[in-house]
This record gives structure tokens, sequence and C-alpha cells, in this order.
């Protein structure tokens, strides 16, 4: 057992991860690992810090290891934004960080798991690290992660060594299932095909429901839209399909939250009104709540539309009578009935469609007007 055991389907990437641990001429103060979402971008990071501390190159086994994955080591910190970005006061602090030399280790590691959110509204944070990373610091390394190289500013990727991580085979997704969380295999096939081999995904849809229903009656929009009114219908759907999916997982987390910061202001639940210190701690926490309400909003959001994206993609493959496996390969009724609803040309049309969408929301477009115009592409000839 290694700290690799869980980075499934990246052999070249932890073969390149593996050499720099075992011999410092391999070593760069900066590194950058992209890959699509669900590829193990910070499970590879956090196995990556393991390796540089450990005595023995990342046995999984030593206290090294173990705290350096389990985000406890006290020179491995990890950086996850909860918000749309990161803050500037937030990447100033880590620069400050890395100025100093390792307490107990052999490294100072700071892992940034969504380097992308570094320039969303504002090129400030990128500027603030930026400057760690032109004079570094000897013992202190930065492990960027990002879905892309286009989601980082070339300044910053010409001063990191670059690794590519790909999205692993639904199998090695189902087997991590099987081994690591005792999911039945054929749950966790189905799980792996229909996250389209997003590890969190398929987690969350193997043990949750609630999510595999969503995900269904995301599906289930693709054959209904016929009109604009149908069309209207949908988008507000999918809207409340993301917004009743992040209000289940934050409303109990918000109020466990406020109840802890009451408790260690000293504050009484039952008063009317409090003082004017504890209103400013109870503002400030709800601005985050919000924060991270919104950005969990619109990540679900698009992963809906990535689901409904594969029901597009699944009609094409029919279509052309290639001999692809279907990621709905449970709702091929569905996925057929599109088939021959709808041209080849049409079909791709949608994809197209469904890709502006996720852009435009992407860039701050408000979620309902997005989803309308891209709906109205995809109406089905009754």
């Amino acid at each position: 057992m290694t700290v690799w055991r869980d980075v499934i389907g990246q052999d070249s990437a932890v073969a390149t991860l593996q050499r720099a641990a075992a011999e410092p001429a391999s070593m760069t103060h900066a590194w950058l690992l992209t890959g699509p979402p669900g590829s193990g971008r910070s499970v590879a990071a956090r196995a990556f810090a393991a390796a540089l501390q450990c005595p023995n190159g990342g046995c999984g086994e030593c206290r090294e290891c173990r705290t350096a994955l389990d985000g406890t080591h006290a020179d491995v910190d990890v950086v996850a934004t909860e918000g749309l970005s990161l803050k500037v006061s937030v990447i100033r602090d880590l620069v400050q960080l890395a100025a100093l030399r390792p307490s107990v280790g052999k490294w100072r590691i700071i892992i940034i798991e969504d380097a992308d959110r570094l320039t969303a509204f504002s090129d400030a944070p990128a500027n603030a690290l930026l400057k760690a990373l032109e004079e570094p610091t000897p013992r202190t390394v930065w492990i960027l992660c990002a879905p892309s190289l286009e989601d980082i500013i070339i300044t910053i990727r010409s001063r990191s060594r670059h690794v590519r991580l790909r999205t692993p085979p639904v199998e090695a997704v189902a087997e991590l299932l099987h081994r690591r969380d005792g999911i039945e295999m054929p749950m966790a096939l189905y799980a792996a095909r229909a996250a389209q081999s997003h590890v969190g995904l398929a987690r969350r849809l193997a043990r949750d429901e609630g999510a595999r229903i969503r995900r269904r009656d995301v599906i289930a929009l693709a054959g209904r839209i016929h009109g604009v009114g149908d069309a209207v219908g949908a988008a507000a759907d999918l809207v409340s399909i993301a917004d009743e999916e992040s209000s289940a997982a934050a409303t109990e987390r918000d109020v466990a939250e406020k109840q802890r910061l009451m408790e260690m202001l000293g504050a009484d639940p039952s008063a009317r009104t409090q003082p004017p210190h504890i209103r400013s701690q109870i503002s400030s926490l709800e601005k985050e709540q919000k924060a991270r309400a919104t950005r969990h909003s619109r990540d679900v959001l698009d992963r809906s539309l990535v689901d409904l994206l594969s029901v597009y993609r699944d009609a094409l493959v029919v279509h052309s009578g290639a001999g692809l496996g279907l990621v709905n390969q449970d709702s091929l009724r569905e996925v057929q009935a599109l088939a021959r609803s709808m041209s080849p040309e049409q079909l791709l049309g949608a994809m197209d469609a469904i890709g502006t969408a996720r852009e435009r929301i992407g860039l701050n477009v408000a979620p309902l007007l997005a989803l309308e115009a891209m709906a109205i592409t995809l109406r089905v000839p009754r």
C-alpha cells in the first residue's frame, strides 16, 4: 500500500511525481496539475505532498504519509475556496507562510486546489502569487490544481512544471468505489459510468438515492422540450434542481456553524438583539455562507448540464452506429427516442448550445437567462 493507491488511471503522471519525490534533481519549486473534473487532481496533489515528506518516498503507512493525506501535517497546507474566487488576502497570507522554513518535515508544501479561481474576478490574487513564484524560497513547494493550462495565467504557467492528468477508465473508478467505499460492483459500475468517471460524483451517485433521482429528472428533460413554453419550464426546472440540492447540502451545516459561532462568542441565542460585535461576526459568517451556497449551486447546475450533454452525445452515438459505450445505458429508451427525433446536425447544435450556456454561466451571466436561451435551441420536433 502506497500514497498513490487512490490515484487511479494516471500511470504517467504518477511516474513523474514519484521520480521527483525520489530524485532531488527532478524537483522544482512549483507544480501545476491539470485534468478534467473528477480526474483526481487534489488526490494526486496530496499524494505527492505525502511522498515528499515521507522518508521512504510515499510508503502510505508512516505518520508523515498519514498526516499529509488527511490534511493534518504541520508543513502541508491545503487551500480550497468555497466561494466563486480566491481572495487576494488569502494568497498574501500563503505567500508569507511560504517564506517560513519547514517546522517538522523536509518541505513546506502549499496546495491550492482551485487555482483556476485565482483570476475569477480580478488578477490581484494571481499577481500576489506570482511574486512568490518569481523568488522561490528554498524547501518550499507550491502545488497548483486546475482543469486546464488555459485556466492559469501564462506568467504562472511559465514558472511551474506541468503534469497532466486524464479521465480515468470507468472500470478503474468502479473498482476504487468497491475497494475503498464498500459499494457493490453493479452499483459502482453504474455510478462510474453515469458520472463519466468523475470519482467524487460517482461516489455520491452510488450512495445517495436523491442524487440519482435528480439526475434522472435532468436526463428526462431532453425529450420533453417541444415548444417555447416547454423550454422556459425546462430552464426553470434546471435552476430548481440545483437550488434544491444546494439547499439540502447547506441548511443543516449553516445552522450548525452559526450555533458554534454563538457559543464561541458567548452569545445568548434566545436574545432578541445581539451586541454590535456579535452582529458583525454573524453578518460576516452569513456572507461567507451565501457565497458558498452560490458556488455550490453553480457547480450543481454545471454538473446537470454535463449530464444533459451526455444524452445528446449518446443519441449521436446511436445515430452513427459507432461501437462506443453509452453513458446513459439505463435510459436507453430516452436516448433512442431522441436519436429518432433529431438529425446528427441538430444533436451537434444542441451540444453546442449546452456548451455555450456553461460558458455564459461561468462568466456570471444570470443562470436562468442562459438556460432559457439554451433550452429554446434544444426543442425536439413533435
